[in-house]
């Protein structure tokens, strides 16, 4: 997931309480006054006074989000208004069938984005949008805004998923290393568990109506470090099924961590209390020290931050990514945003194309917590140690990098059966059951 999940979204996922800020569709919504505007010499179109935009950043992420265009909006004399949303998975299509979209939509899923375009609700991306993407970004990421050939959205943030969180003192104090392969890593597991006579990881899928994501970044590492890449994306494209061995075998392998009630859930509980534990308050645990070992992107430094504690090696948590089968592995999954329009107003446009650009990218990774693939991104202007670490991840070509894999299949799968096969499987149903009924959310055709 993303929301950036992070997307997530860094923090953007959709998960935490909307930003209560004022959303005007892009008709101004039922019964409201068209906003768009002429010149009183050209007769061109100036475009909308307000540009509204709908997403899942949410809270303090929402608040950075807002302050990274203030300044641009103001010199550009265009308002634009934001508006979070927990349900922003089921309501984003809703909102579109109902003739009352916003203008611009922050998709955590491609998927989700492709399912809107094939529809028809979307508008192909403009020239200034088309420019920036092919200079800014790579083919991969462009194809996951592309649509039948068609670019429809642009990449906003970038997450490198898969890492583990734990406590430098800690390790330091008890002697830890840390793992270099997945078996290391549960051993490391069994070793703290010993120590501590009590679960080393914490985890929590709870988010809102996308309750279950967090358990889908699991899976698509262990999918992505068993199969590799060729099995990964047979897996994205429904070649590979879930119902596939070599899908059982990810969760089974993820399994021998979050379904052990000896290892989860620190702070909480045991597995039961995984899908009711919402994902961002898991910082607080591991903050504590209750919690030694926990699963989460890197927009978490955001969450660690907001529960008081610090990030870097020294600091107070730090985090590897999760090994690969094999010492030496170098394979990611991630994830991002797309911002896509529902309308090709000048303003939209202007907006879009901004939100596309490296001087965005640069305006929002500098005020923390948040990421982007963007080429033209300064490193430097990463807010915090893992961040750059996760920087150089990104920009290394000898990185095998995924994105999320829920977030590219269609949303009746990835924000669909997925999400919730997930949460019926920490809640005890059989494996081979669960990998049925999220197979069945595939489209038939």
């Amino acid at each position: 997931m993303n929301t950036s999940r992070r997307g997530k979204v860094y923090a953007s996922l959709a998960t935490l309480g909307a930003a209560a800020l004022v959303l005007t569709s892009c008709g101004g919504g039922p019964g409201a006054p068209e906003t768009t505007a002429a010149s009183s010499e050209s007769g061109a179109a100036e475009g909308k006074a307000e540009v509204t935009v709908y997403g899942t950043i949410a809270d303090t992420e929402a608040e950075l989000l807002e302050k990274s265009w203030a300044d641009w909006s103001k010199e550009n004399n265009i308002k634009i208004s934001y508006e979070a949303s927990k349900e922003f998975e089921t309501q984003i299509a809703v909102r579109a069938q109902g003739g009352n979209a916003p203008d611009l939509a922050i998709f955590p899923q491609p998927g989700l984005l492709g399912d809107l375009a094939t529809r028809g609700f979307l508008k192909p991306a403009s020239d200034g949008v088309k420019a920036n993407v092919e200079s800014g970004w790579s083919e991969d990421w462009a194809a996951y805004g592309t649509v039948d050939g068609t670019l429809y959205g642009a990449p906003l943030m970038a997450s490198v998923k898969g890492w583990v969180w734990y406590s430098p003192s800690e390790f330091k104090d008890k002697g830890y290393e840390v793992p270099d392969t997945w078996q290391g890593l549960l051993d490391l597991t069994a070793q703290i568990e010993k120590d501590k006579s009590a679960p080393p990881w914490c985890a929590g899928f709870g988010s809102g109506d996308a309750t279950g994501w967090p358990g889908t970044d699991w899976v698509e590492d262990l999918v992505l470090r068993q199969g590799g890449k060729d099995v990964y994306d047979k897996w994205v494209s429904n070649d590979v099924k879930f119902t596939d061995p070599q899908i059982a075998s990810a969760f089974d392998e993820v399994g021998k961590i979050l379904k052990n009630p000896k290892y989860v859930n620190a702070g909480y509980g045991d597995v039961a209390s995984i899908n009711a534990t919402a994902f961002g308050d898991v910082a607080d645990v591991l903050v504590s020290g209750k919690c030694s070992l926990h699963h989460q992107a890197s927009f978490f430094s955001g969450f660690i931050a907001d529960a008081g504690g610090t990030v870097g090696p020294d600091a107070d948590l730090w985090g590897f990514v999760t090994p690969s089968m094999e010492a030496g592995g170098n394979s990611v999954t991630g994830g991002g945003e797309i911002v896509g329009a529902f309308n090709d107003d000048p303003s939209v446009i202007k907006v879009q194309e901004y939100l596309s650009s490296a001087d965005w990218a640069n305006s929002r990774v500098k005020l923390g917590g948040v990421l982007s693939a963007n080429k033209g991104l300064d490193p430097a202007n990463a807010s915090d140690p893992l961040l750059q670490e996760a920087v150089k991840i990104l920009q290394d070509p000898a990185t095998t990098f995924r994105f999320d894999a829920s977030d590219l299949m269609p949303g009746s799968v990835g924000a669909g059966s997925f999400w919730k096969g997930m949460v019926d499987w920490i809640n005890g149903s059989e494996t081979d059951t669960v990998l049925k009924a999220i197979e069945s959310g595939w489209p038939s055709s």
